[in-house]
């Protein structure tokens, strides 16, 4: 089966519409034929993601490190939990997992898990798609900071173009199928 990716706060955000974009990101990734690879978590959106996932019928499978199964209390009712060590493993098999990602808003290890897999694909590591999610332009402002870095010369419009944004999931999914036509 393929998957995607979700990387995704472990908080809920100030918005309650936060939640209900997780859960319609959720079941449309699933109605699309894709299983959910997500961080392992229990809380916030990563719960929801997960939840959704679930109850539309869908395989998730979780990867979560020892330390983080504890503060993010590892979701007890997935397809699959894997526990490892390390960040590192946890990235490097979400990676192994996924055909594509897909980043929701979140903080610091959305981020972070965004921002190595788009550096993976730059380095050529991989070749899948790569989806952002800017749900209420959330990430507006990290959109024109990626076109700074074109303007500036530090990235080149190839590079900035490794990835699909869009407002909806539904516009997001359609542009990541459509930029690697994916089954």
């Amino acid at each position: 089966m393929k998957r995607i990716c979700v990387f995704c706060g472990s908080h809920v955000g100030n918005e309650a519409s936060y939640a209900a974009m997780a859960r319609e990101a959720a079941a449309a990734i699933v109605a699309a034929g894709y299983g959910v690879v997500y961080g392992g978590g229990g809380v916030g959106l990563m719960a929801i993601v997960a939840d959704a996932a679930l109850d539309a019928g869908g395989e998730v499978i979780g990867v979560i490190p020892h330390a983080l199964a504890r503060t993010e209390m590892a979701h007890p009712g997935l397809t699959q939990l894997h526990v490892v060590t390390t960040m590192h493993e946890r990235k490097a098999l979400m990676d192994d997992l996924g055909d594509a990602f897909v980043a929701l808003p979140g903080g610091f290890g959305t981020m972070d898990e965004f921002c190595e897999i788009l550096s993976w694909r730059q380095l050529r590591i991989h070749d899948k798609p790569i989806g952002l999610l800017n749900y209420r332009g959330y990430y507006d402002e990290l959109l024109a900071l990626f076109d700074s870095m074109v303007r500036e010369g530090f990235v080149g419009p190839y590079t900035r173009g490794l990835f699909v944004d869009a407002a909806t999931i539904g516009e997001l999914l359609d542009g990541m199928f459509a930029e690697k036509n994916l089954p």
